[in-house]
């Protein structure tokens, strides 16, 4: 028994041993390669590490990478991890050569992977690169998230803006959001940006075309350290592919690439304590203050307005304005906030006022007390304070007229003024009929009531002929449901006629998403052998299918030929005869 115990225990410790042993080692796409291909290089190891040093690729350029990928999932209650370091390398010449080793710290253990040896020949005719389109896609994609201050003041404005950079070696087709950004410690506004705009510009010294895709004001609400959550995009990229058409043209491959824009950090500091005002009440930016009344000559139970205002450029949403006080003789109502602020990549700018509705109820001169504003002001890096004047009331005695007056037992009475029409005389003629005025029978009332209901049961006879007509027209309705959605797919295309890269990119969109809606298939499926045997198997007339396979190798020779604007309208014409033949028979 104890004999069994030992070995068991031996097979548990070699297991546990086996199941933590680090691996960290270095693959290679290929070990033979011409000097026209590209290799693909991973350093893989299944335990996280620190301080990664890869070798230094001696006969190679490194064209791609380091990219990033890490897995971790759990299978039967085991956890399955797995990082990778890619690097994509071009040779420099002929030759064999060794990728030296790559260097890793995990648990304070260094690692080194086996060095690789890489033959690289002549050019060879068909290059075969592994994951070519997937680098090249990642290597000419980049979603940018663009700060404008990475430490500013606690409620000092900044600005975040998204930009996708696009390189002039592929093209993006479309794009949709996975994941928002997180600003959990700011308050956050959307600046509404009507219309994409492609523009000119530089990665990381290369010439790029770029998209403003969103723009947000930050105030940070806290101190310290704060996140903001990446952006990530969903992104149909057309790479050119080693294949070529009839004329000599490039053709493209769709690959979807996830990008990240990639977590921020923002270092937001405390608003200074030295010479803070007691009145402070979070204000940071550049304001003005005032404080107006609209008359201040005015009779008892007569009523004026005051006018608390803020204007300027800051947090103008995030701060209390001062609050007003007025003697007891004055009576001061709820006030109302009026605000008039507008937000783009400035900041917010404008003006919020509380408006008080006051009324003396007695003579005499009232003092309104002086009001005032303190804020921070981020050019000077100082506090500020603006005093308003103060406001004195002349209130003459309560006019005659005044509906306020108090009677000999001190109840407030209103007068009841007359109007002229309380009393009427009573009326002496009358509109009335005898009751035998005149024979119903042989009347046009009569004559109506009864035609009626013979009307009635005609009408029902020919609705109900129309209906039955309408219903058995079976191919009636068929091409007009086909009609409306050879309009509803092929409208974007007859809008961009005469533009000929804009046309045939719609027209082929629109041929796409109709087979989408009608076979239920994805876009990675629209391969045109994929399309004729779906087509076939629905019992397709083969002429329809032929003509609608035709139509989109017709959207991909006019990407590299030119196309005038008679065989633009002739393709849309034929488009929609096409969607139109397809419709009836699916």
């Amino acid at each position: 028994m104890k004999l069994r115990i030992i070995i068991l225990s031996f097979f548990l410790a070699i297991s546990t041993i086996s199941v933590a042993q680090v691996k960290f080692e270095a693959k290679a796409s290929k070990n033979k390669l011409g000097v026209n291909e590209r290799l693909r290089v991973d350093f893989e190891m299944n335990k996280d590490g620190d301080n990664f040093m890869p070798p230094s690729f001696n006969g190679f350029t490194v064209v791609g990478g380091p990219n990033q990928a890490v897995s971790n999932s759990w299978i039967n209650g085991k956890r399955t991890y797995s990082k990778t370091y890619s690097y994509f390398l071009a040779p420099t010449s002929r030759g064999k050569f060794t990728i030296a080793q790559a260097e890793i710290t995990i648990d304070d253990e260094v690692y080194k992977t086996t060095p690789i040896q890489v033959e690289v020949t002549g050019a060879v005719a068909t290059p075969k690169d592994g994951d070519n389109s997937d680098f090249v896609a990642s290597e000419n994609l980049h979603l940018v998230a663009e700060i404008s201050d990475s430490n500013p003041f606690l409620n000092e404005a900044i600005t975040v803006v998204y930009k996708l950079y696009v390189s002039p070696l592929v093209s993006v087709s479309n794009w949709r959001e996975m994941d928002s950004p997180v600003y959990s410690d700011f308050w956050s506004q959307n600046i509404d940006i009507r219309q994409l705009k492609i523009e000119s510009g530089t990665y990381e010294g290369e010439p790029y075309r770029f998209v403003v895709l969103r723009k947000t004001i930050l105030y940070p609400q806290k101190t310290g350290e704060l996140e903001i959550q990446p952006l990530a995009l969903t992104v149909s990229v057309d790479v050119p592919s080693e294949r070529r058409d009839i004329f000599g043209g490039r053709l493209y491959k769709t690959v979807d690439k996830t990008v990240t824009a990639g977590k921020r950090t923002i270092n937001v500091k405390p608003l200074p304590l030295a010479n803070k005002p007691a009145n402070f009440t979070g204000a940071v930016g550049n304001f003005d203050f005032k404080v107006n009344a609209s008359k201040t000559q005015l009779a008892a139970t007569e009523s004026l307005t005051l006018k608390v205002q803020v204007s300027g450029k800051g947090n103008l949403k995030l701060f209390d304005l001062p609050k007003l006080e007025v003697p007891s003789s004055i009576e001061l109502y709820e006030p109302e906030r009026i605000e008039n602020v507008r937000t783009d990549l400035n900041g917010t700018q404008g003006s919020i006022a509380d408006t008080y509705t006051v009324v003396p109820n007695q003579k005499g001169n009232f003092p309104i007390p002086a009001l005032s504003f303190s804020y921070f002001d981020l050019s000077s890096k100082s506090y500020k304070t603006i005093n308003a004047e103060e406001i004195l009331l002349e209130v003459s005695g309560a006019p005659a007229t005044s509906s306020f007056s108090a009677g000999n037992n001190g109840v407030n009475k209103l007068p009841v003024e007359a109007t002229g029409k309380q009393f009427e005389y009573i009326k002496l003629n009358t509109d009335l009929k005898p009751i035998n005025s005149g024979p119903f029978l042989g009347s046009a009332i009569f004559w109506t009531f009864l035609s009626l209901p013979i009307a009635i049961v005609f009408l029902g006879i020919l609705l109900g002929k129309k209906r039955r007509e309408m219903a058995d027209d079976v191919q009636g309705k068929k091409i007009k449901k086909a009609n409306r959605l050879a309009k509803k797919y092929l409208s974007e295309a007859k809008n961009n006629l005469g533009d000929q890269k804009a046309f045939y990119i719609a027209l082929e969109r629109a041929l796409h998403n109709y087979l989408k809606a009608k076979l239920h298939i994805q876009t990675n499926e629209m391969s045109k052998d994929k399309i004729d045997a779906l087509l076939q198997d629905r019992k397709v007339d083969p002429t329809t299918t032929k003509e609608f396979i035709s139509l989109i190798e017709s959207c991909e020779f006019a990407r590299y030929a030119p196309s005038s604007s008679v065989a633009m309208n002739q393709d849309y014409e034929k488009a929609a005869a096409t969607i139109s033949a397809l419709d009836k028979q699916l």
